[in-house]
């Protein structure tokens, strides 16, 4: 075995070891949970940020948030976030930050007379800071992000380093969901979201990262398997991740990384000369059979219910009423709220408190659209647009970023489902900015 492999099969057990632990001694996720952040601090100021460590700490938070929020590893509900900004204001530190992001500056401008409406605007017993900290904290963490990002120049090599880093903190999170629902049969009866098959925690958030888990493992599949070993190793990692994914029953997450990978392949195929199709076409047919193998298997455990689940369909095999479980009425209050405020809309956190008024429900938006719109105004449309065509005028100077579209579509969709709860939409889109250099695409072409 070569050092290369015996490295990185090192990696996979160590966090396979993480979940077993965390699992058998729930203490022990704390102690991870603080080593992260306090470890990520000593990585980057150790290096100096030389070669994007910050990027690295960041996405291993990115990565982890989820399985930490599942077991109370977290000393912050949303910590993850923070570690997130800063790591990357450290970061910033040593290398700085491009001079053009102007973009991202004024969309955290944007963000603020929403912020400064809301401190008049909330209820007299609501709390005020978490209340504001609770939905802005993701939009400032996206502004933070790509302020480093933006045109930031670095390898593919880095990238997947990058992603990699990521995806080892979403095996643990897969180990333990493993160990913590070990006969599926016993616990899905229906064809809602299952919180027991996603660690006793929110199935949305799980089902989010682990789709993310997914991508990233088979896009090591497609760029970083250089061995049969490695091709194995990551093959496993992968299948592992879409079951525990499917399991979930919350589609949004398993959808989201299924057409990521699927945006991927579609730029490699575009991209590759005769050869390189020829080669991708086999990785695309074992990716076919071992995704609908996934999925034949994932059946059979659930007794056909993972098929009702997709077909909109409960256990009885009837079509239910709403395919989106009910938030579409979220979303219309939501633009209705817009349409009565419309420039500077009733502001941060304030939403939810029109909406309860309105319906005598209360209820979060899962929708950073809606939100944007609802919360910030006009100003929220134009955040918005920022957001949306920035990456793609960058598109258009540099096509050789193979991940740029799926990063995109990663926030977008991700978005549209599950808000800003997590740090992932806000960092993977940051990473849509990133630079990369053309060294590798001509060593790609000589093979």
């Amino acid at each position: 075995m070569k050092k290369e492999e015996q490295y990185y099969l090192y990696l996979i057990l160590f966090h396979v070891f993480i979940g077993v632990l965390v699992y058998v001694i729930p203490f022990a996720s704390k102690i991870y949970g603080y080593s992260i952040f306090v470890f990520g601090v000593y990585y980057i100021i150790k290096k100096q940020n030389r070669n994007n460590e910050a990027l690295m700490a960041a996405a291993y938070v990115v990565g982890s948030e989820v399985f930490l929020r599942m077991t109370g590893g977290n000393p912050l509900y949303e910590i993850s976030k923070y570690g997130v900004m800063v790591f990357l204001l450290i970061g910033m530190y040593y290398s700085g930050f491009s001079k053009g992001a102007t973009p991202y500056w004024l969309f955290l401008l944007l963000l603020v007379p929403s912020v400064v409406i809301s401190t008049f605007a909330l209820d007299f017993d609501t709390n005020i800071r978490k209340a504001i900290a609770f939905n802005i904290s993701g939009p400032v963490c996206l502004g933070l992000a790509s302020l480093y990002t933006f045109r930031r120049k670095i390898s593919l090599e880095q990238i997947n380093s990058v992603l990699l880093s990521m995806g080892l903190p979403i095996i643990s999170c897969m180990v333990y969901l493993t160990l913590y629902t070990p006969n599926i049969r016993d616990v899905i009866t229906g064809t809602d979201s299952n919180f027991q098959t996603s660690g006793g925690y929110g199935p949305n958030q799980v089902a989010t990262v682990l789709g993310l888990g997914m991508f990233i493992f088979f896009s090591r599949i497609i760029l970083e398997s250089s061995t049969k070993f490695m091709l194995l190793i990551n093959l496993i990692v992968a299948l592992n991740i879409s079951y525990r994914g499917m399991l979930t029953f919350s589609r949004g997450g398993m959808v989201t990384g299924f057409l990521m990978i699927v945006l991927l392949l579609f730029f490699l195929y575009l991209k590759s000369n005769y050869r390189g199709k020829v080669k991708l076409n086999y990785t695309i047919v074992m990716v076919v059979l071992a995704m609908m193998a996934t999925w034949g298997y994932t059946s059979f455990q659930t007794g056909g219910l993972i098929d009702k689940r997709y077909a909109n369909q409960d256990a009885k095999g009837r079509v239910k009423e709403s395919r989106f479980t009910g938030r579409e009425e979220v979303a219309i209050n939501e633009i209705n709220t817009f349409l009565k405020n419309p420039i500077f809309g009733v502001g941060v956190g304030k939403g939810q408190e029109v909406r309860e008024a309105e319906t005598g429900i209360f209820i979060v938006s899962h929708d950073e659209i809606t939100r944007m719109l609802a919360e910030h105004g006009s100003l929220g449309v134009l955040g918005l647009l920022i957001l949306f065509f920035t990456p793609l005028v960058l598109y258009l100077e540099n096509k050789f970023n193979m991940f740029l579209l799926c990063f995109v579509a990663f926030w977008f969709f991700t978005i549209n489902h599950a808000a800003m709860r997590t740090a992932a939409p806000a960092f993977v889109y940051s990473l849509s900015l990133l630079n990369v250099q053309l060294g590798f695409l001509k060593r790609k072409k000589e093979d």
